[in-house]
């Protein structure tokens, strides 16, 4: 409950809230992420920061003086929720300076906090934006520990939150590289990580182990985040290792797991369905990239469907600036007979879900927060772009550092005098 707190205040005391206008989307195909429900003319109307009706045009009315969307021949959907990325946390991959996803140098683990690194005006996040992203999960990554860091949800806006974003969850990177880090084995990695706990579990101020496996900041970092029932996203590929995992959940009694990657998740999905661990795949690790998933293939989301495990998708390979590619990895798996419904709510309710704030974001329902998209087609089709998106009920500004270059060059005619650099 602390936790859903604090990040629901970090949300919702965005500035855009503040200026958010009272209106409403009409004669659009809303999908409403509940239970499937797609109205083929639906109408949404919005109050402040909220949503506060959802219904077929013909059975909902629009309150006086409410300015009216007309969305005719159009989709409108929650905002897109990325479950796992870097955006506006490095703004160029190979300039050091810019790029603060990992700290190699630094002697911290679990205290380090994304939020600290999360710049809301980078380009990269008008970018995202752009394709209908409204909130993400942003994740330090590992480096001399098996801890990256604990990450944050944030929204899209490029607005300064309020207040500072608490801790959402904590990222654990296991597998081939968590070996490497570890000590050289998998059983290095996975002893460190029941050691860390442990620690974390019986630290006290005065009376820390005489060795300790963790700094004191660490310790205190995942002792709080054990004490908020935060989750802990935990990178694995290999069938075994997913095994490992569920069975340090059942060891550790009461820890929430998400699994990401699972790249031979199919292999072992009954176990990870009664064991009610999640999993954020990338529909595009159909193939071997290494001795940890030889078992690749493209069905390994429709087969996790099937045995009833809960997907979110997301792109796990250029989180920092593709995330928004989303909608394409989730068309993707329509193609492997995964339904829309399921696919579509993988970047959406899904994200929310896993993260416990799916009763804020997601769904298209009243006092949900007014977070959707004006899509100018069906938003998994590839050609299909956004026409509007809004935040916490704010209109966004649909442009970014790309688009303005592009509309100050696009005009080559021979009556402009000047050199392109002035223009």
């Amino acid at each position: 409950m602390i936790r859903l707190l604090a990040v629901l205040a970090a949300f919702t005391l965005s500035p855009t809230a503040i200026f958010a206008a009272d209106f409403a989307i009409t004669g659009g195909k809303v999908v409403t992420n509940q239970n499937g429900q797609i109205i083929e003319n639906g109408t949404v109307v919005i109050k402040g920061n909220r949503i506060v009706e959802v219904g077929p045009s013909s059975s909902v009315t629009i309150p006086a003086g409410f300015e009216t969307i007309d969305a005719k021949g159009k989709w409108v959907t929650p905002g897109l929720f990325v479950p796992f990325s870097r955006v506006g946390m490095v703004e160029i991959a190979l300039e050091k300076t810019t790029n603060d996803t990992r700290a190699k140098e630094s002697p911290f683990s679990v205290a380090l906090q994304a939020i600290d690194s999360f710049n809301p005006k980078s380009e990269n996040v008008a970018i995202t934006r752009l394709e209908g992203v409204t909130r993400m999960a942003i994740l330090p990554d590992a480096s001399h520990t098996i801890f990256g860091g604990r990450g944050a949800l944030v929204d899209t806006s490029g607005d300064f939150m309020v207040e500072r974003a608490a801790p959402a969850f904590v990222f654990i990177q296991m597998g081939e590289y968590g070996a490497s880090i570890a000590g050289g084995s998998r059983s290095a990695s996975w002893t460190w990580l029941r050691q860390a706990v442990a620690e974390a579990r019986a630290w006290r101020r005065g009376r820390e182990p005489a060795e300790p496996l963790m700094l004191t900041a660490d310790a205190l970092a995942l002792q709080q985040a054990l004490r908020d029932d935060l989750p802990f996203l935990v990178h694995v590929e290999r069938a075994s290792d997913l095994m490992n995992l569920i069975h340090f959940k059942q060891e550790m009694d009461g820890i929430d797991i998400i699994a990401v990657g699972a790249t031979e998740g199919w292999m072992v999905a009954e176990q990870l369905k009664e064991a009610e661990i999640s999993v954020i795949l990338d529909p595009h690790d159909n193939l071997p990239q290494g001795f940890e998933n030889l078992g690749a293939t493209m069905y390994n989301a429709k087969r996790l469907h099937d045995a009833g495990v809960t997907i979110a998708i997301a792109d796990l390979h250029d989180e920092a600036f593709n995330a928004r590619l989303a909608p394409q990895h989730a068309g993707n798996t329509l193609a492997t007979g995964l339904d829309w419904n399921t696919a579509f709510a993988a970047i959406s309710s899904v994200p929310a879900q896993m993260f416990g704030v799916d009763d804020q974001y997601g769904q298209l329902a009243a006092g949900m927060e007014a977070d959707l998209v004006i899509w100018d087609g069906d938003p998994l089709e590839l050609m299909s772009a956004p026409d509007m998106v809004y935040i916490s009920g704010e209109k966004q500004q649909m442009q970014s550092r790309q688009t303005l270059l592009r509309d100050r060059y696009m005009d080559k005619g021979a009556d402009q005098t000047l050199p392109y650099a002035y223009r």
